[in-house]
């Protein structure tokens, strides 16, 4: 693996190796466990098959997840957080805190302005 140079900002970091909408959905899909490709393509929605490869490849390359390609036809591939991956839980548990609490407050503001 070529060395890469990191950012001196934490956040800038992280946001390099997870800032996009499709990297935290998958994210998401996997904190339950190993999933297979159709199975996240599925659960993610709108996704393009060639993005999710894309962003699977990625993640897989910056240590996020593990690919376990099977020696069967049809070919069968699982994806599996790494404990690197699975140390992102926090982040992505503070980022669906927030998102209910602006739920309720737009609601709120709605309502109140009704």
């Amino acid at each position: 693996m070529e060395k890469r140079e990191l950012a001196d900002c934490p956040v800038e970091i992280t946001l390099k190796l997870i800032g996009n909408k499709w990297k935290i959905l998958i994210l998401r899909e996997l904190m339950d466990g190993t999933k297979r490709f159709g199975e996240l393509k599925k659960s993610i929605g709108k996704i393009t098959q060639k993005i999710l490869t894309q962003n699977l490849r990625e993640m897989e390359h910056d240590l996020l997840l593990e690919r376990k390609v099977f020696a069967e036809i049809p070919p069968r591939v699982e994806y599996t957080l790494t404990e690197t991956g699975y140390s992102l839980e926090l982040v992505l548990n503070s980022l669906f805190l927030w998102g209910e609490e602006y739920r309720e407050r737009i609601k709120f503001e709605k309502d109140k302005g009704e």
